[in-house]
């Protein structure tokens, strides 16, 4: 459809009615990819509001419900309302909204939605098309499945750290912030979709059972450890930085930062040599062969020492990559906000937030050109649609809605 010269493409989930009744990282983040592709994502929040608007970061880290940046990023493109489903009147009203939704995201304990009879057998009865997408650290079934946990519980109990984070021999480390509930996020969401278009193919919905750990697992782990275990009892360890099985593959210092060196293949360690002016020392026939150089490689890189400190970054990832080998520049958090090659690409995206301001926030991580996605109205003030979602959508006049606000059901 055209007006002007403006194309107005379609939205690929456009009539695809979502609620998310999660809190921090994993659901949110999840029904926020449904809400960046059309979807009508309904954000349900208890009147203190979702946990992570006290978790900020805030600007001039002063706290404010209103101005997290954490909730901000996971909530664009939603509707927000308020909702007490501890009080019965708020319970009534969250199942009258379960009627009208295709899918819930939700992130709580298995024994809390019992409690509240929200359980996928109570919510299935009243909506038998419903996909009820469950995203806990644990999953709904095992020992631990009603045990309380986070993010970096679910991380180590994969076997991820020890397998990845720390030097060999020294303590395992904890890894960067939510990547379980990233992964858990990301997986629910391409399965859930699954599920709503498999509707039909199995008789209706069915609730996503999503476990962080296990989802960590398959990406971190499974792949580079399952054919040893099977074959012979054998896993892999924690190696600290670099490969142990191939060298140049590190990161290593260089003129104004660091760089992730790569140079494994036999045309890649030639280039490099070439970018570095074929020094006498790698002309030596031991190091056309990478496992080689991987048992000289403290060596090598001490050799390559003066060469990278007499380089910068930029200079270094761009000779190498005009040589064939992926070398890249190791980028602060600062540098990768203002690249060029990510702003080509359209991944930052500005948007007016009546508390914040205008924010730069990124884009949708997937590229749909026929039905671009991605954030375009901020993440909403606690309880903003109360009136649209309730008198809209339930048709609840609005005197009863503040009745139901002064009774502490929304």
């Amino acid at each position: 459809m055209s007006s002007g010269t403006t194309t107005i493409r379609p939205a690929a989930l456009a009539g695809l009615r979502v609620i998310d009744f999660g809190q921090g990282v994993s659901a949110p983040h999840c029904a926020r990819l449904f809400a960046d592709y059309g979807a009508d994502v309904i954000k349900v929040e208890p009147p203190a509001g979702d946990a992570a608007r006290a978790s900020g970061p805030y600007p001039d880290d002063v706290p404010d419900r209103e101005r997290s940046g954490l909730f901000f990023f996971h909530n664009t493109n939603k509707r927000g309302v308020t909702c007490n489903v501890e009080h019965p009147e708020g319970r009534r009203l969250f199942l009258e909204l379960i009627g009208k939704v295709d899918v819930l995201v939700e992130n709580n304990l298995p024994a809390r939605m019992r409690q509240w009879q929200l359980d996928y057998p109570t919510l299935a009865a009243l909506n038998p098309r419903l996909v009820m997408i469950s995203i806990t650290p644990f999953g709904q079934t095992g020992p631990y499945s009603g045990w309380n946990g986070c993010d970096l519980n679910a991380y180590h109990l994969s076997g991820a750290s020890a397998r990845y984070c720390g030097r060999p021999r020294e303590m395992p480390l904890e890894h960067g912030t939510f990547s379980a509930d990233y992964f858990g996020s990301v997986t629910a969401a391409a399965w859930g979709l699954a599920a709503v278009f498999g509707r039909d193919a199995v008789g209706g919905g069915q609730q996503v059972d999503v476990s962080c750990a296990e989802a960590i697992a398959a990406a971190f782990v499974g792949g580079q450890n399952i054919g040893g275990l099977a074959q012979d009892g054998r896993s892999d360890s924690r190696t600290g930085v670099g490969m142990p099985l191939g060298a140049p593959a590190t990161i290593l210092p260089c003129k104004d930062g660091h760089v992730w060196m790569l140079a494994l293949e036999p045309g890649q360690w030639k280039g490099l040599c070439k970018v570095m002016g074929d020094p006498e020392w790698a002309r030596l026939d031991m190091f056309d062969d990478m496992y080689t150089r991987a048992q000289n490689a403290d060596l090598i890189y001490e050799l390559m020492r003066d060469w990278l400190m007499a380089h910068g970054k930029m200079e270094i990832m761009e000779m190498c990559q005009a040589a064939g080998c992926p070398v890249t520049a190791v980028f602060t958090v600062e540098e990768a906000a203002r690249h060029p090659h990510l702003q080509a690409r359209g991944h930052f995206v500005d948007i007016d937030h009546p508390a914040l301001g205008r924010v730069r926030s990124l884009g949708a991580p997937f590229k749909l050109p026929a039905s671009p996605g991605g954030p375009h109205s901020p993440a909403p003030l606690l309880g903003q649609h109360n009136q649209d979602i309730y008198g809209g959508l339930l048709g609840l006049p609005a005197a009863e809605i503040t009745r139901l606000q002064a009774l502490g059901a929304l």
